[in-house]
């Protein structure tokens, strides 16, 4: 059965801070970006839920969705960011609109299939039909999940933030059709 997306929220903490362990242990490049869940749970979510709402962001950063995936055993099995914008140039050169995670023990069940989705979605809600999203040239899992959900290839470069050649794709999406596979 497919995960549903949850919006941040501490009633999910336990499962979170699970996802991390898996995170940590297994992909621990990853575990970084949501280490400060351990710190203070309830702080973090509220900078998941003002980041959405464009309030107190960091220097550089742009106002961003977070979706977690829950699937139906309670298990938190990845997640979704959706950013507004791309007005930045690390976002416009290195990381674009969508950024999405599968936690390792939860990986080649279509879960990032469903994460790319749900991104969509919010970038539909948003009004945002041309969406920018960058995968590693040897992650050929995430190529195809954005390829499979219409991405374009438009270029391939090194980047010297990641120190590896990204794939540049463009999604072009009608703004207000949501996909509810």
């Amino acid at each position: 059965m497919n995960p549903i997306a949850v919006a941040p929220s501490i009633d999910h903490e336990s499962a979170f801070l699970a996802m991390l362990v898996d995170f940590e242990a297994h992909d621990p490049a990853n575990a970084e970006f949501y280490a400060a869940a351990k710190g203070h749970f309830p702080s973090y979510v509220r900078s998941l839920i003002d980041e959405e709402a464009g309030i107190n962001l960091r220097e550089g950063w742009v106002p961003c969705t977070h979706r977690w995936l829950m699937a139906p055993s309670g298990d938190m099995v990845g997640v979704a960011r959706l950013r507004h914008n791309i007005d930045t140039p690390f976002l416009a050169g290195h990381a674009g609109h969508i950024g999405y995670d599968v936690a390792p023990g939860h990986r080649r069940k279509g879960y990032g299939h469903r994460a790319l989705r749900i991104a969509l979605d919010e970038a539909s809600a948003l009004g945002l039909s041309r969406l920018l999203l960058f995968a590693a040239e040897d992650n050929l899992a995430s190529r195809a999940v954005i390829e499979r959900q219409g991405g374009k290839l438009d270029s391939i470069s090194f980047s010297e933030i990641y120190n590896e050649p990204l794939c540049r794709y463009w999604i072009h999406r009608n703004p207000n059709s949501c996909s509810h596979r």
